[in-house]
């Protein structure tokens, strides 16, 4: 993927200085910023918790569960933000933290999902050679989370929602997808209702799996399946930063299958 590392570093540098001089969190111990960091991304407050998070790393650059926090703030600013082109500066940022994790940690499961969670996140906004790029970085990333904890209702979640994206890839995209840039993994819907079934199975009380699992069964054509299930996620209450945009998705995709 074409990134320019020198840029990134800039920035992410930049929103480093900005955190760690703003005083809110100087002259705290690491773990003391952690833990207020920690009250506001339950709180879905991303950039309050950054304001902690990035000084206590500083302090702690090789804390692995720090960095997946970190990852994990940037991934939600991705949520407020309309700009595409924002959206994708904030993704890479998020990668880079996530990356770091999983380097530092090849045994911490939470570790090697993150990557996957960032290039998901990022790869509506990609160029095409971008995704095609990015879609076995992100299996493999989910084949080694579920090799460390198959109950990993996250992993199923992303590897089903993988499934379902590359399913839909017609036969003249893929051709032109291998002829350009390489050859595309081949899968199927079937493969993507197994994935998302199993993180309901795990956790059922998760909206977003139960909203991917209605569009996986629209892009298959079943509308009474899929009205079923998206009606099920839409009608859970908001609890993570990703909710109210899964449910604008799901209202979306009932408003294509001219379901109410």
């Amino acid at each position: 993927m074409r990134i320019i590392s020198s840029a990134l570093s800039r920035s992410f540098i930049l929103l480093f200085a900005l955190n760690v001089f703003g005083g809110s969190a100087r002259g705290q111990s690491a773990a003391d910023m952690i833990a207020k960091g920690d009250q506001l991304d339950q709180q879905l407050k991303a950039q309050e918790a950054l304001d902690y998070y990035l000084p206590a790393s500083k302090l702690e650059p090789n804390n692995v569960d720090l960095l997946v926090r970190i990852a994990r703030q940037y991934r939600h600013l991705m949520t407020e933000t309309s700009s595409k082109k924002e959206k994708l500066r904030l993704g890479l940022i998020s990668l880079e933290s996530a990356q770091r994790a999983a380097d530092l940690a090849p045994k911490n499961a939470e570790a090697q999902l993150s990557p996957a969670i960032s290039y998901g996140k990022m790869l509506p906004y990609m160029s095409s050679k971008d995704q095609v790029t990015c879609a076995p970085k992100i299996k493999e990333s989910v084949d080694r989370t579920l090799a460390l904890d198959p109950r990993n209702d996250n992993a199923w979640h992303i590897l089903g929602r993988w499934n379902r994206v590359l399913a839909d890839v017609n036969i003249v995209k893929r051709m032109l997808a291998q002829a350009l840039y390489g050859n595309l993994p081949k899968t199927t819907n079937e493969d993507a209702l197994k994935c998302l079934r199993k993180a309901i199975e795990i956790n059922p009380n998760r909206l977003i799996h139960y909203i991917e699992l209605g569009r996986i069964y629209a892009q298959m054509g079943n509308k009474e399946e899929a009205s079923e299930y998206i009606h099920k996620g839409l009608s859970m209450p908001d609890k993570e930063a990703d909710d109210p945009e899964m449910k604008e998705i799901g209202r979306a995709t009932l408003q294509k299958l001219g379901v109410n």
